[in-house]
């Protein structure tokens, strides 16, 4: 069953007791994809859909700035369409796709392709990132002007996965990108202090197991320059995926200088830490790399405190030919979109207490208002407020989901947290008022016309 476009307007929904950023218990109703009142009692429209929210957190729906999903090219390891059911299930309204594919995104007709493709899935909105230069090489400068111009309306520009190393380029991208309204989003590891083999933090453990070694200094070096060329343009920088205090201090330190510099933190790195690392198995190879338990500290008191903005899954799904090697030969990366959610609350929450005044809706702040304003995504990360885009999901903040990893939506598998019981399922997911997750499964929402229960769903239960 083909699903509808995002553009078609969906029948009401009444969102029946739920607490907006854990707050009060109120009913949301939901009408011409927008909030269309909220109150203690609401009386349901003629024909709505009535959801009990089951006194579940409501969220603006959560805005991923750093998403591979590989397609082109790659579609053996995801889809667009498979990412987006992840995204969806995930509490995701939107998600941004990285440009390292084959071909790589470094063209409009790239981008506007991955575009398309996303809006024929119409789970969440798909954002393409443009490659900051040609085949991600580091040489020339992309058609940056062209994609920020094409349909697809590029705002992030990223070579993730490579850095940008060479400070004149990085320079030059961040002039031009300023006319736009852009960001550069950088993936900071200096090739000569951590190259392509460098694949374990650099200490006593990667000495004793002989794995190459990833210092943090070639993180923190390479942000402490790029903050230095962000002040000198006057451009917008982000940095992807922040791994280590170090890292953490020098942001802070751009901030309170005034330096328009944004950074997100994986959940992964919020959580696991390198001692992981001992039994070689690949599923935690991870580029940065897992970092000792003082690093996942200062992670989450910068998250908590605002320098860290945004937490970005980092979502890199692999077939099991490239992910299934001794660890040195092993591809980078592990999935994230569905799994993101229970990994923060794991990391930030203890007993179902917020940590260091990090409650739900400093989540939202960095799960949703701030990864939207930093990709500047219109319609996401808008208050819970009538006349806003219904752009939500509902939480169960007491439930409890084991992850398995051949039941996720993902084409792949590897999962660090296969097994494990994750706090927190999301229960319902909205864009732009139109249901793509229902009872915590995906929902083929032209099913459900006609319909007010929940027997039409089809997909993925967790």
């Amino acid at each position: 069953m083909s699903r509808p476009t995002s553009d078609q307007q969906p029948r009401p929904i009444l969102l029946r007791g739920v607490r907006p950023l854990g707050g009060d218990v109120v009913d949301v109703l939901v009408s011409d994809g927008r909030i269309a009142q909220l109150g203690a009692t609401l009386d349901a429209p003629e024909h709505a859909l009535v959801v009990d929210g089951e006194q579940g957190v409501l969220l603006p729906s959560f805005v991923d700035l750093h998403t591979h999903l590989r397609e082109p090219g790659r579609e053996d390891a995801e889809t667009i369409e498979s990412g987006s059911a992840a995204a969806a299930l995930g509490g995701f309204g939107c998600v941004h796709a990285m440009a390292n594919t084959s071909p790589v995104g470094d063209t409009a007709e790239i981008v506007e392709q991955v575009h398309r493709r996303g809006r024929r899935a119409g789970l969440v909105d798909v954002r393409p990132v443009g490659a900051v230069s040609k085949g991600l090489a580091g040489i020339e400068l992309a058609e940056i002007g062209n994609m920020a111009r094409s349909a697809a309306g590029v705002r992030v520009f990223s070579d993730d996965g490579h850095c940008v190393s060479d400070a004149r380029l990085m320079r030059r991208a961040l002039e031009y990108i300023k006319p736009f309204d852009a960001v550069v989003a950088q993936h900071a590891q200096d090739p000569r202090l951590a190259d392509a083999a460098s694949c374990a933090h650099e200490g006593e453990l990667s000495g004793k197991l002989g794995l190459p070694g990833w210092p943090s200094v070639a993180e923190e070096s390479v942000i402490a320059r790029d903050v230095m060329l962000a002040e000198h343009t006057g451009s917008r920088l982000h940095v992807c995926h922040v791994s280590t205090a170090g890292s953490v201090e020098v942001i802070r330190w751009a901030k309170q200088r005034g330096i328009d510099v944004t950074a997100e933190v994986t959940p992964h790195h919020l959580l696991l830490t390198v001692d992981l690392l001992a039994d070689y198995d690949p599923v935690f190879k991870v580029n940065p790399p897992l970092r000792p338990h003082e690093d996942v500290l200062a992670l989450r008191a910068g998250l908590a405190d605002g320098t860290i903005d945004a937490v970005a899954t980092d979502h890199a799904p692999h077939a099991a030919h490239d992910k299934d090697h001794a660890f040195a030969d092993a591809a980078f990366g592990m999935l994230g979109l569905q799994t993101a959610l229970g990994v923060v609350l794991q990391a930030m929450f203890a007993d179902g207490r917020p940590v260091d005044g990090f409650g739900w809706a400093e989540l939202s702040d960095r799960m949703s208002v701030r990864p939207a304003r930093i990709g500047r995504v219109a319609g996401h990360g808008r208050p819970i407020a009538v006349g806003e885009p219904a752009n939500l999901t509902v939480i169960d903040p007491d439930g409890r989901w084991r992850v398995v990893a051949a039941e996720l939506a993902s084409l792949s598998s590897n999962t660090p947290y296969s097994g494990s019981v994750l706090p927190g399922v999301v229960r319902t997911t909205l864009l732009r008022g139109r249901p793509t997750v229902l009872d915590a499964r995906l929902a083929v929402a032209e099913a459900l016309d006609g319909h007010d229960d929940f027997d039409d769903l089809v997909g993925l239960s967790r």
